[in-house]
């Protein structure tokens, strides 16, 4: 098995060269913003929640091998998701502090939203917003000067589409 589900960046295929990836759906997962106790930042962890679905993209790495993606996803503990012959990443309880609010890095959201909307459309946008828990982070807005490693460039539109869906959070 070689398969893995993206739920967040990894939905954004210009973050990656991953093989055959295809949307997917499972079911038992929900996808929430946590802090990180070794940065100061939040980032996008899943919780296992048997009344959810979430939607992500599914890809092989068979083309770079599980040390890679490992090593992308530092901070994270791949397991497999039940019913799926495939593996997803939950974020490393040593790594989360729930007493704290770290920031969401815009660029990293930008990032993940220019992904659902591609491979989703606006659809799968509002699902994002949606099924993703966590919104009492604060948001660090970094469009000028990116500190997410894998910072992708949007369109005007795809701007728009972000700063439209924070402002109904």
């Amino acid at each position: 098995m070689a398969d893995f589900f993206g739920y967040g960046s990894l939905v954004n295929l210009h973050t990656h060269t991953y093989v055959n990836p295809r949307p997917t759906k499972i079911k038992g997962w929900k996808r929430i913003w946590v802090s990180s106790n070794i940065h100061d930042i939040a980032f996008l962890s899943v919780e296992t929640c048997n009344s959810t679905q979430l939607q992500g993209m599914r890809a092989s790495t068979e083309n770079i091998g599980w040390d890679a993606l490992d090593l992308r996803e530092t901070g994270y503990n791949r397991q497999q998701v039940d019913n799926h012959d495939m593996q997803i990443y939950v974020g490393d309880p040593k790594y989360i502090n729930t007493s704290i609010k770290n920031p969401i890095l815009l660029s990293y959201l930008d990032c993940v939203i220019q992904g659902y909307y591609k491979q989703f459309g606006e659809d799968g946008v509002i699902d994002f917003f949606s099924s993703t828990k966590g919104w009492d982070h604060p948001i660090f807005n970094d469009r000028s000067s990116p500190k997410y490693p894998r910072a992708t460039k949007l369109s005007k539109y795809e701007f728009e589409l972000v700063d439209a869906h924070i402002k109904k959070l």
